[in-house]
């Protein structure tokens, strides 16, 4: 990343940082161990409005566990693009349905306007799983980083199911979990020089809210919620070299303390991204391990 001479994201506009991000995407080599995954675009209508998906379907007998997947990007330059890569190897490992939503980005949609798209893309999955072959007993929300924190968002939504079948689980790679203010202990020790730095999460929550005022709100910062009882099992990874380290690893807590099944990966000597990433996860042996401890947890859904 020195190498290249990119400025910091929070020197960048969002313009920026996208066309930044697409060119990357564009150098991309595809991973041929994953070519054989299925790949279709769709578009969900709700109420008056349309949320486009891709569907990675990979080679399976019989109906497969289906992964609702949101992209990372700080809420403003993740695109369906950037983590096809990953949502092709995680289909692929896991023998699972990806949904990947292409939900609204800010600062042109600020919150909550991501998230509904993200909930209401999870109803219409958990609606229509069979549609694509997939199993609606075992639907499950995942992301990285923002994408992980709308997963965490969705799940608390749909817990008490409405006329829906519940959630199977939540897949959460290092999520944001609370406001950048005030600071945790890993915002301060791994702010600087570790690819995500404080100073671009800042720049991405300030983007993302209409008002430092909505950080109180449980849909953005999920560990106020008053509870976290009932929600389905969780895979949660964190990163040593994270800023979002402390609050990953108290929302792990916090669901043990609440009675949820958690399984937490802590990936000594990763920074941020590194699971998921285009840029880091094909190449990391750590990475590899990790989606495929994954797969295994998303294979034993019941």
């Amino acid at each position: 990343m020195k190498a290249s001479g990119l400025q910091p994201v929070e020197q960048q506009t969002p313009e920026q940082a996208r066309a930044e991000r697409a060119q990357m995407m564009a150098r991309f080599q595809p991973l041929p161990e994953y070519s054989a995954v299925g790949v279709e675009d769709r578009v969900i209508a709700v109420e008056g409005r349309e949320i486009p998906v891709r569907v990675f379907t990979p080679e399976r007998d019989g109906p497969s566990p289906v992964v609702v997947f949101f992209h990372g990007g700080g809420w403003v330059t993740g695109t369906l693009e950037t983590h096809e890569p990953y949502c092709r190897a995680l289909a692929t490992e896991a023998r699972a349905v990806v949904v990947s939503v292409d939900y609204r980005l800010a600062p042109e949609h600020k919150f909550p306007a991501g998230l509904e798209d993200c909930r209401d893309a999870t109803e219409w999955v958990l609606r229509h799983a069979e549609d694509f072959g997939g199993d609606p007993g075992r639907v499950l929300v995942g992301g990285d980083s923002a994408g992980a924190t709308l997963a965490t968002v969705v799940a608390l939504l749909l817990r008490n199911g409405k006329d829906l079948p519940g959630l199977a689980g939540q897949i959460l790679l290092y999520p944001a979990t609370g406001h950048y203010d005030p600071p945790t202990r890993s915002y301060l020790e791994n702010g600087e020089g570790y690819g995500l730095t404080r100073k671009g999460m800042i720049w991405f929550w300030d983007h993302y809210l209409n008002d430092r005022s909505e950080a109180k709100d449980f849909r953005v910062s999920p560990l106020l919620a008053p509870s976290l009882a009932g929600l389905p099992p969780a895979f949660v990874v964190t990163a040593e070299y994270d800023v979002l380290r402390d609050e990953g690893q108290a929302y792990a807590k916090r669901l043990e303390e609440s009675g949820v099944a958690v399984t937490h990966v802590y990936a000594e000597g990763m920074n941020h991204g590194f699971a998921a990433s285009a840029n880091q996860f094909p190449y990391l042996t750590q990475a590899k391990d990790v989606l495929r401890r994954l797969a295994d947890w998303v294979a034993g859904i019941q």
